[in-house]
């Protein structure tokens, strides 16, 4: 059964960066395709960044030049690299693959 973990999230200042991951245990990732989500208070869950098993990606318009997704096949990861935070990007941030989520981690960015 795969199971996944996200880090990374923490509280950062409009402007900083922060780096999340999701690690998988169970499974391989290399064949699978991965989508970090979002879901601020209030608001329906939102894909934000999407890889393919074969490296294409896919971001939301809110993202682009700022978040990017990339894999790290040999330790099983998918990292969330985001650049330039702004406050509305303050949401809980989760993985998913298949049919599998995480349990989320929070990212808080300040005015």
């Amino acid at each position: 059964q795969l199971q996944l973990i996200e880090s990374g999230g923490g509280l950062v200042q409009a402007g900083g960066s922060l780096r999340l991951s999701c690690a998988a245990s169970g499974r391989t990732l290399r064949n699978l395709n991965v989508g970090w989500y979002r879901q601020a208070p209030g608001k329906e869950r939102e894909l934000v960044a999407g890889i393919t098993s074969d490296g294409r990606t896919y971001y939301a318009d809110s993202v682009k030049g700022r978040f990017t997704i990339s894999r790290d096949n040999a330790k099983n990861k998918v990292p969330l690299q985001m650049n330039s935070l702004e406050p509305e990007d303050t949401a809980v941030y989760y993985c998913k693959i298949g049919g599998y989520w995480g349990q989320g981690t929070q990212v808080t960015v300040s005015s």
